[in-house]
């Protein structure tokens, strides 16, 4: 009997998971979807809005069958912070940040720990401004929170400390992993995995705009029409999500070695406009830093063919110096691939 009880809670869970995760998609036929995908009657569909609606997970509009949906706001939440000395993030979390979020199972509990004190402790130490504030919104499904800065900007800071020729070349650098203006202080580890932990990330930031969503093969660069000063870090997380922070690390590891070893680099960052990858000063600039890694994994999307130059750069030069370091290129077309070919046969 006991049995047959939790297995009928259990499926109810389902459901009602199922409607709060559709229910922005489909509000006005989210019951008639729900019992089609459990095979269910809309009657009994409406027995868990009904009890969602009470638990103010829902809110509801209309009656019968013109009744609309929607998630209920759980939570919105903003405060600004003056950037100073006093500022720590572990303390924001505990006092303000945590209690927000409220009760959370605890593997999403820490993916929020790990990412707001890595972006808020990049601000305090990087900013350079006089004033954050960090921006909280949660429902039944999802939360999003915000942390805004006016001080330097991520992407032109990056791009002075190394003298790189523009800001979008920042990201090829973060895409990298390791990347750090100060390397007595930081890893440099931080947005790269955060970047990885949430569903959606993203960073607007002086002209450019970088976004990584859960599933894309790749980040997204774009650019703004109106650059503007300061940063804007976007998080957004499922409240239901299975993803562990040691899975996601764990893609980044190789299996004898502890730490962060593997990375995976998108050579298209290298380029500028429509320039070709031909020269050796091209490839020295996209190796920068790579060598502390033990797995570098070259993604070859959407490079349409490399010089013989920048070619040998990476595969013979930089491949002998340094021959601790596996180069791995992946989905490279049949020109590229007979470059490779070329500058390793030369060896």
């Amino acid at each position: 009997m006991g049995r047959q009880v939790t297995k009928v809670r259990s499926r109810g869970e389902q459901i009602r998971r199922f409607i709060v995760s559709h229910v922005e998609k489909h509000p006005t036929d989210i019951a008639k979807l729900a019992a089609e995908h459990f095979g269910i009657t809309r009657q009994a569909v409406n027995k868990h809005l009904q009890r969602l609606v009470e638990e103010r997970a829902l809110v509801s509009d209309g009656k019968t069958r013109s009744c609309t949906y929607r998630l209920y706001p759980l939570v919105q939440w903003l405060k600004e912070y003056e950037l100073n000395d006093s500022l720590a993030e572990d303390v924001v979390w505990r006092s303000d940040v945590a209690p927000s979020l409220g009760q959370l199972p605890e593997n999403v509990c820490d993916i929020w720990h790990y990412g707001f004190t890595e972006m808020f402790n990049n601000v305090i130490d990087h900013a350079e401004g006089s004033s954050v504030e960090v921006l909280l919104r949660k429902n039944a499904a999802v939360t999003e929170l915000a942390i805004v800065d006016n001080g330097i900007g991520i992407f032109r800071k990056i791009q002075a400390e190394l003298g790189l020729v523009d800001e979008r070349h920042a990201i090829l650098e973060l895409s990298k992993g390791k990347l750090t203006t100060d390397p007595a202080n930081h890893t440099g580890e931080g947005i790269f995995f955060t970047s990885r932990v949430f569903e959606a990330f993203d960073i607007l930031s002086g002209g450019v705009y970088f976004s990584h969503k859960l599933g894309d093969a790749e980040d997204w660069i774009l650019e703004r029409a109106r650059p503007e000063t300061g940063t804007v870090v976007w998080m957004e997380l499922n409240n239901h999500t299975s993803r562990t922070l040691k899975k996601v690390f764990g893609q980044f590891t190789s299996d004898d070695a502890f730490g962060f070893t593997k990375t995976v680099v998108p050579v298209r960052r290298a380029q500028y406009g429509d320039d070709k990858l031909v020269s050796r000063s091209q490839a020295k600039r996209f190796l920068a830093g790579l060598d502390r890694f033990k797995t570098v994994i070259l993604d070859f999307t959407e490079v349409e063919s490399i010089g013989q130059a920048f070619a040998d750069q990476v595969f013979r030069v930089f491949a002998s110096r340094h021959p601790g370091v596996e180069l791995m290129a992946i989905k490279a077309n049949s020109a590229v691939k007979s470059m490779i070919q070329r500058a390793k046969s030369a060896t």
